[in-house]
């Protein structure tokens, strides 16, 4: 936890740009910071969730497993060791028919931590939940 606090400290610091949500065939839930990219949509020809975490510098490292720490009022860890990397390694990926504790983890606390054993990247959750909620809205539109 030592190493996650001065990261946590550096991530709430800078500026970040707005989550955004947009609906349409696919719901897309989208956020960008001076070092990432996050991208979750949500595709109901599938069903099927995604999550991309796209450093912009580093590229992420193979590592056996991937876990999201959510820190806030409804704190939450979440792992697994179903994800594979892209984009030479720059994009980590994460599919799954049911993301529940994702969104509630995004919607519902203030900063998130995705981590390898390797490395950790995290995440200001600032102005995410009305966008999460727009992006849940958009998903169970697409389940009717």
């Amino acid at each position: 936890m030592r190493t996650i606090t001065p990261l946590l400290l550096t991530a709430i610091a800078t500026p970040a740009i707005a989550w955004q949500a947009t609906s349409g065939e696919t719901c897309t839930l989208t956020h960008n910071t001076t070092d990432t990219h996050i991208h979750l949509t949500y595709d109901p020809d599938k069903p099927l969730y995604t999550l991309a975490i796209t450093r912009k510098s580093d590229p992420w490292q193979q590592a056996p497993w991937f876990a999201m720490r959510f820190l806030g009022p409804n704190e939450i860890t979440i792992s697994t060791p179903k994800h594979a990397l892209s984009d030479n390694d720059q994009t980590l990926n994460v599919a799954d028919s049911g993301f529940g504790n994702v969104l509630d983890g995004l919607q519902f606390n203030d900063t998130a931590v995705a981590f390898t054993q390797a490395q950790t990247v995290p995440l200001s959750l600032e102005g995410a939940g009305p966008e999460v909620q727009k992006f849940r809205d958009c998903a169970a539109a697409q389940l009717s």
